[in-house]
């Protein structure tokens, strides 16, 4: 039998959305006549794996959403910080006394399939620390200020990063009170990790894992639903 451990899922839905450009941010637009986060937390609810589920972001409206949809493993729903660093200690800092593993996820993230999420869990089962990724297809330029190129990456050793990342609860705990202790800035929470010298496990999970930013990420989104849903099809 496959080792399981208590792990808690933190979903973070209070961005501001600002180049989303629209007047519904975009954790709740409509994808497919579902909200996006909706679509996000359904992924985490058919997870195995997955023994709670913590919402960050607009207490009223996630409430809403959490009783019209019927969330099963919601057993929190926090107001977000002033940022995302904020927001996602906060909603840790609600995960159970039981909790040995917390994946951190962006609620504008709604592609991410259960598959995804069990693939990294049981990799930071396995090393601690894992988070989604996939290895970039493309040659990555480091430029100055001024747009020209510095140096150039080896691709064989650059992936683009995306969420969930998961990580040993009291490993997290350590180090996102470190970071706020000595009021360093990160952009994800494998940064946290990074500072102090944890070693952190990539998982290749694919492109599709794309993250609702702009407009234009919407069509995407849609376009790549409706081609899993075809492939589905196929596949009878």
């Amino acid at each position: 039998m496959a080792i399981t451990k208590f792990t808690s899922a933190v979903i973070l839905a209070a961005g501001n959305g600002t180049r989303f450009g629209s007047k519904v941010k975009k954790q709740f637009a409509d994808v497919l006549g579902l909200p996006c986060i909706v679509r996000t937390v359904n992924a985490f609810e058919d997870c195995d794996l997955v023994d709670e589920i913590i919402l960050v972001g607009n207490k009223e409206i996630l409430s809403s959403l959490s009783e019209e949809y019927g969330f099963k493993k919601v057993t929190m729903i926090v107001e977000g910080g002033e940022t995302r660093q904020d927001s996602a200690l906060l909603g840790f800092d609600s995960v159970s006394d039981k909790s040995q593993f917390v994946a951190i996820h962006d609620g504008a993230r709604c592609l991410v399939t259960p598959e995804i999420i069990e693939t990294t869990i049981r990799e930071a089962y396995k090393h601690r620390i894992a988070a989604a990724a996939h290895r970039s297809e493309d040659t990555v330029k480091i430029c100055d200020k001024d747009g020209f190129i510095e140096s150039t990456q080896d691709r064989d050793k650059t992936w683009l990063v995306q969420t969930p990342q998961v990580f040993k609860t009291d490993i997290y705990r350590a180090a996102a009170y470190m970071a706020k202790k000595d009021e360093a800035v990160v952009t994800d929470d494998c940064m946290l990790c990074e500072r102090l010298g944890f070693d952190i496990k990539l998982c290749e999970c694919g492109r599709e894992n794309i993250k609702l930013t702009s407009p234009d990420d919407l069509a995407l989104c849609e376009a790549i639903i409706a081609y899993r849903e075809q492939k589905k099809e196929a596949e009878k």
